[in-house]
């Protein structure tokens, strides 16, 4: 129970290299099935930069759903920003396909509150 709270109270986790391999005996199974399990923070890491470079990773998860959405910005980035990331966020999730563009029936952009954009159909 003490693991579900902590995973759902924090998106992501950092940890040194030498408590990692002691995670998964102290955790249990919840972190990594929540998919939260902590990244390796190496003695020479910068930590502002690693936080920074962890609040950006988007984790596109592929199910056997026939829908996914995912992030790809917020409000305070440019216009650029945010084409670049929608980009790189579409490619990824084509490269893991099979069949690449040919398993893509439909793609939309939507905001939070507003309508949704067919960018590809």
């Amino acid at each position: 129970k003490l693991v579900d709270i902590l995973h759902k109270s924090f998106d992501a986790f950092l940890a040194s290299q030498s408590i990692i391999a002691k995670i998964p005996r102290l955790f249990g199974p919840g972190l990594s099935k929540a998919g939260k399990f902590p990244s390796i923070l190496l003695h020479a890491d910068d930590l502002d930069k690693k936080v920074a470079e962890t609040r950006r990773v988007v984790k596109l998860q592929l199910k056997k759903a026939p829908c996914m959405s995912a992030a790809v910005g917020n409000v305070d980035m440019s216009p650029d920003e945010l084409r670049q990331n929608c980009l790189m966020a579409i490619n990824f999730l084509v490269s893991l396909l099979k069949n690449d563009w040919n398993n893509v029936k439909r793609l939309h952009l939507k905001s939070t509150m507003g309508r949704p954009f067919t960018i590809h159909e």
